[in-house]
């Protein structure tokens, strides 16, 4: 067992009373009802007067809100804060943008379908564990759906809700890491969509393509939606099958990123991958929906904890040319994407072009290391 301690989050299926439910619901509405607001405060502020106002000075604004709307007093000061705190990362997220030139996207207003949950920034101030059970301020005692045991010293609890019902995210810190042995071995992976991945080892993951098996499904029940009446029980019925469709697709793929990210871990100490720039690639009309199905950047994400957790490193090096240099002789040879057998005319070395590719990110990342040591 290792000294060093990570942090990491818990998710439960929560089990409440319909009363709970209609709480959750409510505090839902109310707390996106004031992010909306005062986002509007901030855009007013600035239009008529030229003052950025600060999440400091919005909070402090709370306890006159709940005087003038006592229905705000029925939700924890601590969820209120957080509101505007996430407010203010968005547009801290927008300058940031703006300071390097890149398309802004100022924070817009979130409709009820794009407000999903509500957090609780301090375990014990307002929230707590008494018994197996989640003991939430003003709403009371919520069972859980025990699924994993919870380590490390929770921090933050975050009520969400999904197309199946509730959960609690809770943020552990202090979790201690569990390395794994040692291997010695260490391998390039391309991604890619024609097979998920190759490593340099030439060993393929196929690309199990959810989305693009669930369409049909998807299809049926988007249209299913379409024809229901707007306001009618029947379309929320029918919107509640849409939703648990896209969840189920959803899960399959983070299964699958999971059991992919955990048999590479357990093969290799280190693991190189490109650095590539997915939202640039998912551009081209006629690959976006397959870049997207395959999801690259939730499963480095999920490579890179999981690499932490278990002592591992995985390093991502630039991605120019490695698909068209010579992996046996360094020589560029520049094809086409449609080309998928690498030739090259100096050496001849006959390959795959994606497994040709991870022998170039795994040399460039030996290279890399090289030049940091």
């Amino acid at each position: 067992m290792s000294d060093e301690s990570l942090r990491k989050a818990y998710k439960y299926k929560l089990k409440p009373t319909p009363e709970q439910v209609r709480q959750f619901e409510q505090t839902l509405w109310r707390c996106r009802t004031l992010y909306n607001t005062a986002l509007e405060q901030r855009k007013v502020a600035y239009e008529r007067c030229g003052v950025t106002l600060s999440a400091y000075q919005q909070q402090a604004e709370l306890p006159d809100l709940k005087t003038a709307l006592p229905e705000y007093a029925a939700i924890h000061s601590q969820v209120l804060q957080d509101v505007l705190a996430r407010l203010d990362n968005a547009f801290q997220a927008f300058f940031r943008r703006v300071r390097a030139g890149e398309k802004p996207g100022y924070p817009r207003f979130q409709g009820g379908n794009r407000y999903h949950s509500f957090t609780y920034q301090q375990f014990g101030h307002g929230v707590r564990l008494e018994n197996g059970s989640l003991v939430l301020s003003k709403i009371g005692r919520v069972a859980l759906r025990w699924s994993r045991p919870l380590e490390g010293t929770p921090k933050t609890v975050t009520i969400s809700q999904e197309a199946d019902g509730w959960y609690a995210v809770i943020s552990c810190a202090a979790v201690p890491a569990q390395p794994l042995p040692a291997t010695g071995r260490e391998t390039g992976i391309d991604i890619g969509l024609k097979v998920f991945l190759i490593t340099a080892n030439g060993e393929l993951v196929e690309n199990p393509r959810h989305y693009r098996k669930a369409e049909k499904e998807l299809v049926k029940a988007q249209r299913r939606v379409s024809r229901r009446k707007k306001g009618s029980k029947r379309r929320r019925k029918a919107v509640g099958c849409l939703q648990r469709a896209h969840q189920r697709v959803q899960r399959q793929r983070a299964d699958f990123h999971h059991k992919t990210a955990l048999a590479l871990l357990l093969l290799y100490d280190t693991i190189y991958l490109e650095d590539l720039r997915v939202a640039n690639l998912a551009r081209n009309r006629h690959l976006a929906k397959s870049i997207s199905d395959a999801s690259w950047v939730a499963f480095r994400s999920i490579l890179e904890a999981k690499a932490a957790w278990a002592g591992r490193r995985v390093v991502a090096v630039p991605p120019a040319f490695t698909s068209q240099d010579c992996s046996g002789c360094g020589e560029r040879v520049p094809t086409s994407l449609s080309v998928r057998t690498h030739v090259c005319t100096n050496c001849g070395l006959v390959m795959d072009r994606d497994e040709n590719a991870a022998k170039n990110i795994q040399r460039a990342g030996q290279a890399l290391r090289g030049l940091a040591a």
